[in-house]
């Protein structure tokens, strides 16, 4: 990892947030975005992608415990009313507005969002940037949970297996089931 937050914090910022989200490249489900300010290194953060779960889960338990933590929502209809980016955007700042204080810069995984806080995008935040790392695996650990809530409520489309992306069992289950209500029509269409 870069130390990202070493160099701001030498520019003299003392609440650096590492923003991200997940859900998407979903065809179903909420975008999901975290916010988190590290108050100490923590070891073993790394994309919540390239993370087993059960190692994800650990970290995104000692994430909460350790760390100040702000998780922002966008449904689908919300998607598909204003577009996936824009819907990014909007759980990304939901997200930063969710935490107990206020940043004074935020790092922000390829993004950037409408505040006044000063922001850094960076490229590949997930895989370069604690904070942003720390912000992939609380995202995800959060989708994920609500995948299994979805499963629940619309059994038949493996949500829970493969967490809303378009993969063939996806694919397969939507043309014999046809959307549910939290299908994201724009992908459909």
């Amino acid at each position: 990892m870069v130390d990202y937050e070493g160099a701001l914090r030498s520019q003299g910022f003392l609440r650096i947030a590492g923003v991200d989200e997940v859900g998407r490249g979903c065809l179903c489900g909420d975008v999901v975005a975290a916010a988190v300010v590290l108050h100490r290194p923590i070891v073993g953060l790394a994309d919540s992608k390239v993370l087993r779960p059960n190692a994800r889960q650990a970290l995104y338990e000692h994430i909460v415990q350790h760390a100040d933590v702000g998780i922002g929502c966008v449904d689908a209809a919300a998607v598909d009313a204003i577009n996936v980016r824009q819907a990014s955007r909007l759980a990304m700042l939901r997200a930063v507005d969710q935490l107990a204080v206020r940043p004074d810069a935020l790092l922000i995984d390829f993004e950037s969002i409408d505040t006044d806080v000063f922001q850094q995008s960076i490229v590949h935040g997930d895989a370069l940037c604690a904070s942003i790392a720390a912000a992939s695996i609380v995202a995800k650990v959060t989708r994920d949970a609500q995948c299994l809530l979805w499963e629940a409520d619309d059994p038949g489309y493996g949500i829970a297996q493969h967490k809303g992306y378009a993969t063939a069992l996806h694919r397969a289950r939507l043309r014999v089931l046809g959307p549910s209500p939290i299908h994201r029509w724009y992908v459909l269409c």
